[in-house]
């Protein structure tokens, strides 16, 4: 099996995706902290990660054996299940398997902004969010819990059929971190659907493992977390995640 490194922090949603795969699958990878947003040494606008990945953003993998860098979470995952032939998260059936990549393309501009609207205003402040993109992203986010509501999760258990795949993984990253829980920034109850979908994603292998900086910051609804303590999270959870990596 190929030596794999991720790069990123435990915190970020799309590296929570990414690093819930590749525990799932018993994969073996090597994390590398990189913190989003900063040019010194181990941030994403240093000149050496840019070399890696010239977006800037996180995750990346990295094949040291070829040289092969990936960014994007959504690319990495179908990467990585296509190269290993994990057809139970990407399904061999091209059908089924159009049906994940459609979620993952729904994903970008309606799930994706429980981040934008939510969580980075009281956790990335460098970012400086004005309000009104805040508004239109909590809408945009309302609109596409809904759309799962009515939609993929009207007859299925998981959004593509009865079993996990890549799109359960890509969303759960998002809509599970508002959780009370959690971050407690948004009232999932309007969507019975989506919390008994939750519920489930929490009993799959390694879920409390993936989200211990989550367990850890806590509820934020109310105060935003220090610096500190974000810090403090992110290492709370690589040890977790170094813990769960010493047993595959």
């Amino acid at each position: 099996m190929k030596h794999l490194i991720l790069y990123g922090v435990p915190f970020s949603q799309p590296v929570r995706a990414v690093m819930w795969l590749l525990l799932l699958k018993h994969h073996p990878f090597e994390m590398v902290l990189i913190n989003p947003g900063s040019s010194g040494n181990n941030g994403s606008r240093h000149p050496d990660y840019l070399a890696k990945n010239p977006g800037g953003t996180i995750p990346c993998i990295e094949e040291p054996e070829t040289g092969f860098t990936l960014a994007e979470a959504h690319a990495i995952l179908t990467y990585l299940a296509r190269i290993n032939g994990w057809t139970d998260v990407y399904p061999e059936d091209e059908q089924e398997r159009a049906k994940v990549d459609w979620y993952l393309h729904f994903h970008h501009r309606n799930i994706r902004d429980a981040s934008l609207g939510l969580v980075a205003p009281k956790i990335r402040k460098d970012l400086d969010i004005p309000e009104l993109i805040q508004e239109n992203a909590r809408r945009t986010l309302t609109s596409g819990l809904s759309a799962l509501e009515s939609g993929w999760l009207s007859d299925n258990k998981f959004l593509v059929g009865d079993s996990v795949t890549l799109a359960d993984l890509a969303a759960y990253a998002e809509i599970g971190q508002l959780q009370p829980q959690f971050t407690n920034v948004y009232d999932l109850s309007p969507f019975p659907k989506v919390q008994r979908w939750l519920n489930d994603m929490m009993q799959v292998e390694h879920h409390d493992t993936v989200h211990v900086a989550l367990t850890e910051l806590g509820d934020i609804s109310v105060e935003a977390p220090s610096m500190e303590t974000i810090k403090s999270a992110n290492k709370a959870a690589l040890g977790a995640l170094k813990a769960a990596l010493a047993e595959i």
